[in-house]
């Protein structure tokens, strides 16, 4: 029994593929951060020019 825990604690086999799971999601954090402030800064631009645009005779 003692063999199979020593085993288990020594296997590192599985932690190659969390590590990469938490980089992808970083990632995709970062991806989705940057893609939500550059609609709200387009969406504010798209506001602005319809502003000016009715405001003219």
């Amino acid at each position: 029994m003692t063999d199979i825990a020593t085993r288990f604690v020594r296997n590192t086999r599985g932690s190659t593929a969390i590590e990469y799971s938490l980089i992808g999601g970083l990632i995709f954090l970062v991806i989705a951060t940057a893609i939500h402030t550059f609609a709200e800064r387009t969406q504010a631009m798209y506001i602005f020019i319809d502003t000016k645009v009715g405001q003219t005779p």
